[in-house]
């Protein structure tokens, strides 16, 4: 019986891929793990065609992919539809420079500066400390101090950093992991001292560890939300620290009940959606607006302080209904 010559196959039964158009696919498709990892850049010459965001010791690929082999050697698979044998692959080691802290040119006087501005954000940490010390020892009145100033030097150093031209992506990590330790834990803690002997300590405990969470919710969200130039998103938590330290500190006459669901309330508007004014904008109002708390604290300073951080969370829930009745 004569052999019949050997035909390719093109049914759909077939346990191989007929075809070099099917093959081309597979070959152009790849994983997702390989799409996403491999960097492919054109051929370059000369230095120009390093990628200068490389990290150290990557492998750009230029047009061909390396597959292990059985020999010790690696084979290169084309990734182009081409027919022809595949070209021999030529990876480039780019070698990236170390990553700087301090973005720009490095002169002393910049130098001088970055180091100013990241000293007024260690300040603030170390005041945050203190102020959990003296609260551990029961002088509440001082550490409440500590976080007031804890509040100048965190507004000091973005101002500074502004200023003198020295922010940079470190000073900003920098700034959110000290205020974590300065409003996110040392104002609940000065908080709960001064509440211990008030209310019930478990009460006090789930108010405080409320105002944590929050906070690290807070600045978590602030870090990787889009930044808007006239209102916060909820109550910063500086803010929000710094009414907690001037309630502990100026001793409101008021029940240990309404203050322990005050501080729950400032709790969760740092992690409402409401839109707050910034200080920018808080400067622009009208001149007698200013007037009325001015002579209210000296009349009254409690009582203008309750009434002012009263009206400060309520603006938000108005501006709010405002935009919803702008939109519909």
């Amino acid at each position: 019986m004569p052999r019949t010559p050997w035909r390719r196959r093109r049914t759909t039964d077939s346990p191989r891929p007929a075809g070099r158009r099917w093959a081309g696919r597979l070959r152009r498709g790849g994983t997702i793990a390989r799409q996403a990892l491999l960097v492919r850049v054109g051929r370059r010459s000369g230095e120009a065609g390093r990628a200068a965001t490389a990290t150290r010791a990557e492998v750009i690929y230029t047009g061909t992919e390396l597959l292990p082999s059985p020999y010790g050697r690696s084979r290169a698979i084309a990734t182009s539809d081409s027919h022809g044998p595949a070209p021999l692959a030529q990876p480039v080691v780019v070698e990236a420079d170390s990553a700087s802290l301090l973005p720009g040119e490095h002169t002393m006087r910049r130098r001088v500066s970055f180091a100013l501005v990241n000293g007024c954000t260690l300040a603030s940490l170390g005041l945050g400390l203190l102020a959990i010390f003296l609260a551990m020892q029961g002088e509440t009145r001082i550490a409440a101090a500590c976080l007031v100033a804890c509040v100048v030097f965190d507004g000091l150093d973005g101002a500074l950093a502004r200023k003198l031209g020295v922010s940079s992506p470190f000073g900003a990590q920098m700034d959110s992991l000290a205020d974590m330790c300065s409003f996110g834990l040392a104002a609940p803690v000065v908080v709960y001292a001064s509440l211990a002997h008030s209310v019930p300590t478990a009460f006090a405990a789930v108010a405080c560890m409320l105002v944590a969470g929050c906070a690290a919710i807070r600045l978590a969200r602030f870090n990787v939300s889009p930044k808007d130039g006239r209102f916060f998103s909820g109550v910063p938590t500086t803010m929000a620290a710094a009414v907690l330290a001037l309630a502990v500190l100026i001793g409101l006459p008021l029940p240990g009940e309404v203050v322990l669901g005050g501080v729950a309330l400032m709790a969760f508007a740092m992690v409402s959606s409401f839109p707050y004014a910034k200080l920018a904008r808080l400067v622009k109002l009208p001149p007698w607006l200013w007037l009325l708390p001015i002579v209210g604290a000296l009349v009254d300073p409690r009582l203008t302080f309750v009434l002012v951080v009263a009206a400060y969370l309520c603006s938000g829930p108005v501006l709010w209904l405002r935009t919803r009745r702008a939109v519909v």
